[in-house]
């Protein structure tokens, strides 16, 4: 029996890929840059130099490859689901295990230098998006990788997995602004309003973050891009409406 041929894919989808893989890049890049330079570069010794890892892991972690993690469903359009579905774990966890050094280097940094941990908005709010992403990432493991879930349980928690999914990137990358100006105003408050080198540079990693954003966004919630159910994913799909009465199954 002959193989099915690959989905057609849609012209404008590996430009929109590529560029949402440069604003992601340099995002990065941007982020060393600002520490590397303004800041004296990292390290692990629980000084200043280790804090510059917290901004450099949080955007490599719960942004670039959160957002790279969402992408898989549209750029492998045509590979065995499960293995899609590893490659989208695989990568979550390699940005949750990110971001955890990044929360251990600013903790770590705060008790060497006696300074309070969480009390700002923009503590508040990266704890409760870490602790949200590991638990969409354990939903995610126990529902759609490991064994016992049912169809039906999985089918109905997909809408709640991807909205959570962008609802995270979207906390991420707004704590990582409030981290931004918070940084700002702590060491260049007098001058800011002069538009220093560091500002601006700051500021154009904040842009950078939101552009990341919009185009992920907008890459995952247009149907266009969605990646097709192979015929065996439309067979399961047309018996699970057979068993339930139901519509069937969507793919994140």
């Amino acid at each position: 029996m002959e193989e099915p041929a690959p989905r057609p894919l849609p012209s404008t989808l590996p430009w929109l890929v590529a560029a949402s893989q440069v604003l992601g890049l340099a995002s990065v890049v941007v982020t060393g840059v600002w520490m590397g330079h303004y800041h004296g570069g990292f390290a692990w010794d629980g000084s200043a130099r280790e804090f510059n890892l917290h901004p450099l892991c949080m955007v490599l972690g719960l942004v670039f490859l959160q957002g790279d993690a969402i992408l898989v469903y549209r750029v492998f359009r045509n590979e065995a689901k499960r293995n899609v579905k590893v490659l989208h774990g695989v990568i979550h966890l390699l940005a949750l295990v990110v971001s955890i050094a990044g929360f251990v280097a600013v903790f770590d940094f705060h008790r060497s230098a006696k300074i309070q941990d969480m009390y700002s908005l923009h503590g508040w709010c990266g704890m409760l998006t870490l602790l949200l992403y590991c638990g969409q990432w354990v939903l995610g493991l126990l529902l759609f990788l490991a064994p016992g879930s049912t169809t039906w349980l999985r089918s109905s928690y997909v809408p709640l997995h991807v909205f959570s999914g962008l609802v995270l990137l979207a906390l991420s990358i707004g704590t990582s602004l409030m981290g931004i100006t918070e940084k700002l105003l702590f060491n260049i408050m007098e001058s800011y309003s002069l538009f220093p080198p560091e500002g601006i540079l700051a500021n154009i990693l904040g842009l950078l973050l939101v552009a990341f954003g919009i185009l992920l966004g907008f890459l995952v919630t247009r149907d266009q891009y969605r990646r097709p159910p192979n015929p065996e994913e439309e067979a399961l799909s047309v018996h699970f409406k057979n068993l339930t009465n139901e519509g069937s199954p969507s793919s994140p």
